[in-house]
């Protein structure tokens, strides 16, 4: 006899007697305002230049002033919430290929704690710096109005939404500097999240999301696009030989992630609808969420749905009637509210759902398949998936109540299936998936021991 297959939708859960799980994200979504991004926009353009080779003592002029003002931002919320936020500013000393000389490369962090659990953290970060066509001037006005005030928009926005509410897990908001000379600030974010023994279940890097209409004409405002990478890439060689047999090449917890952020835009009913981009970034280029990822971290791009060339890395020009440069009467504020909205309710939502279970799954020469795992601080239920082999989304599942740590599902072959663990709280809030692979955990990849030898 074949398990009953109830589908439970992806991403929030109604527990009974429990207010709807969708309030608060889509509430916090709600105050997410307009005129604050464009004025957030507005004041990172007014630096003139933020190259990370520009000035860092100039007061109104350069990397150094805008940083100044984000971190004053952050300040100015965390006084408003009663000192609900801590301020960092870690920074690294960089020398290389597009740093000739050595240049102090410093993050803005505010760090909301969780009131549960505060080394379970979330994350949302944009970098800060600016350029235009030569990435070694830093002297030329850079307004990187889209790229990335936009991002550092975001994260600001949602601190001043988000630090007027509590949540059981810590939110993250960074705004890094150095991306455009090699990803240098979120080098220094994966080095300081390592270095806090931070659990980082998620990074939400927002990098150009301000605009929808691309060179050629084509616009878009009704998708953003997430990229997330497929086989994980932190565990290297040692991944290999287990995902050769077991699978993962599509089940990294990025991936789960995509997942679950196109499940949750589903439910919030902003005209904004996720377009799943099953790669680690645009074709060819990079993003600070790949530092994340090699440091063993979940972290996808957020981006729009068209980009304009046009208006990336350039100089400020005119030739032949086109316009070049990344100016701010050239972004879309009712789209980049959406995308910031979109932000804010999964900031919400993760900072509230417990931690993604550990699943494994035997099954091998057998009808039947058996999960288990262990036993989720803060879950009150859990929730089986799985899915053909060659589909993209989850297409079953099953309720599992806590305190049961396994579920056998009877009639279901483990060979022409991917399993998959949630955790939920007693409000409802459900967790990203957990992919029962090789490197399916949210949690650095590390190789089980060798077996003991007899």
């Amino acid at each position: 006899m074949k398990i009953a297959r109830l589908f439970l939708p992806l991403t929030l859960l109604s527990a009974a007697g429990a207010a709807a799980p969708l309030q608060l994200p889509r509430e916090a979504a709600d105050q997410v305002s307009q005129e604050r991004i464009h004025s957030i926009v507005e004041t990172l353009v007014s630096f003139g230049t933020r190259h990370t080779l520009s000035s860092q003592s100039d007061p109104k002029r350069g990397i150094g002033a805008a940083l100044d003002w984000a971190a004053g931002e952050f300040g100015r919320y965390s006084r408003t919430c009663g000192a609900c936020l801590t301020i960092a500013r870690p920074f690294d000393t960089v020398t290389g290929r597009r740093v000739p000389a050595p240049t102090r490369v410093s993050d803005v962090l505010a760090i909301q704690k969780g009131n549960v659990d505060p080394n379970r953290v979330v994350i949302i970060s944009g970098h800060i710096d600016s350029r235009v066509t030569d990435v070694m001037n830093a002297t030329a006005d850079a307004p990187g109005a889209n790229d990335d005030g936009s991002g550092t928009a975001a994260e600001i926005e949602a601190a001043r939404v988000l630090s007027q509410h509590k949540f059981p897990y810590t939110i993250v908001y960074a705004v890094l500097d150095g991306e455009e000379q090699g990803l240098l600030g979120g080098k220094i974010l994966a080095d300081y999240a390592t270095a806090q023994g931070w659990q980082v279940i998620a990074g939400l890097n927002n990098d150009i999301i301000g605009n929808s209409c691309g060179s050629d004409g084509v616009c878009d405002d009704a998708h953003v696009r997430v990229f997330s990478e497929g086989p994980r890439w932190q565990g290297g060689d040692a991944l290999r030989a287990p995902q050769r047999s077991l699978g993962g090449e599509n089940d990294a917890p990025s991936r789960n992630i995509s997942r679950w952020i196109d499940g949750l835009a589903d439910g919030l009913g902003l005209g904004l609808d996720v377009r799943q981009i099953w790669r680690n970034d645009r074709f060819g280029r990079g993003g600070d969420h790949s530092e994340l990822l090699a440091a063993g971290f979940p972290a996808v791009r957020i981006t729009v749905a068209i980009e304009n060339y046009n208006w990336q890395h350039q100089d400020l020009r005119t030739e032949n009637g086109i316009a070049y440069g990344d100016t701010i009467e050239r972004m879309d504020f009712p789209y980049l509210r959406k995308v910031v909205q979109l932000n804010v309710a999964a900031l919400a939502a993760l900072a509230s759902a417990p931690q993604p279970p550990e699943p494994k799954v035997e099954g091998a020469v057998s009808s039947d398949t058996s999960l288990a795992w262990q036993p989720v601080k803060g879950a009150a239920s859990y929730v089986v998936r799985w899915r053909p082999t060659d589909a993209a989304n989850w297409t079953s599942s099953l309720r599992v109540p806590a305190p049961a740590s396994g579920q056998v599902l009877k009639g279901v072959r483990v060979d022409d299936f991917v399993f998959g663990v949630s955790s939920v709280s007693a409000d409802g809030f459900e967790s990203p998936v957990a992919s029962a692979v090789p490197g399916g955990a949210f949690r650095p990849y590390a190789p089980p021991p060798p077996a003991a030898k007899n």
